[in-house]
């Protein structure tokens, strides 16, 4: 499994080049990474996560339409902040996932980490989609999504695996401030 193991954290450390930079070629890395993350998480019974990746996968053909759509009209999707108006409807569906997916694992699978896996799941699947608009405060989602992760990982002796979210962890913070400046770049 190491060897799959490393040829995804390898896979993972150019999408996550490609994100910091806001370039769109993320996509296509992003298209490919979860077909190999798939196999390891089945392999290691994190459930949630191996569906996350089937997510991710369509999420990263929406992401590639989304931020390609705007160069045939000669011009970049912006950076921006996520609306407020988003916050309650991002909460209530961040805890609907958590809890349906919770449910599902305790219930059917021999997950070891249940709650864990449910709640770096929902997360991501947020993440992804603010990712896929250009938000800002994806970062922050995916700093916690990859602290918690980078944790799990180690737990469960996946160490290529821990090292990439322990790398994500602290580029989630600098991608962050990337993008604020990136931001303010494209507004003056």
């Amino acid at each position: 499994m190491q060897a799959i193991e490393i040829i995804g954290a390898v896979i993972g450390l150019l999408y996550l080049s490609l994100e910091y930079k806001a370039n769109k070629w993320l996509w296509p890395v992003g298209v490919l990474m979860p077909i190999v993350y798939v196999w390891i998480f089945f392999r290691s019974k994190f459930y949630a996560d191996m569906g996350i990746n089937v997510y991710y996968f369509f999420a990263g053909i929406y992401g590639w339409m989304q931020w390609t759509k705007r160069q045939s009209e000669d011009s970049d999707m912006p950076i921006s902040h996520a609306p407020r108006r988003y916050i309650l409807p991002l909460s209530v569906i961040g805890a609907a996932l958590f809890a349906v997916m919770a449910f599902i694992l305790i219930r059917f699978t021999d997950s070891p980490v249940p709650y864990w896996d449910s709640f770096t799941t929902a997360l991501s699947i947020l993440a992804m989609w603010m990712l896929t608009h250009k938000y800002m405060e994806q970062w922050w989602f995916w700093f916690f999504v990859n602290i918690v992760s980078c944790g799990l990982y180690v737990w469960k002796g996946l160490y290529p695996t821990s090292i990439l979210f322990a790398i994500y962890s602290v580029i989630s913070v600098f991608g962050y401030f990337k993008w604020k400046r990136m931001m303010t770049t494209y507004y003056e």
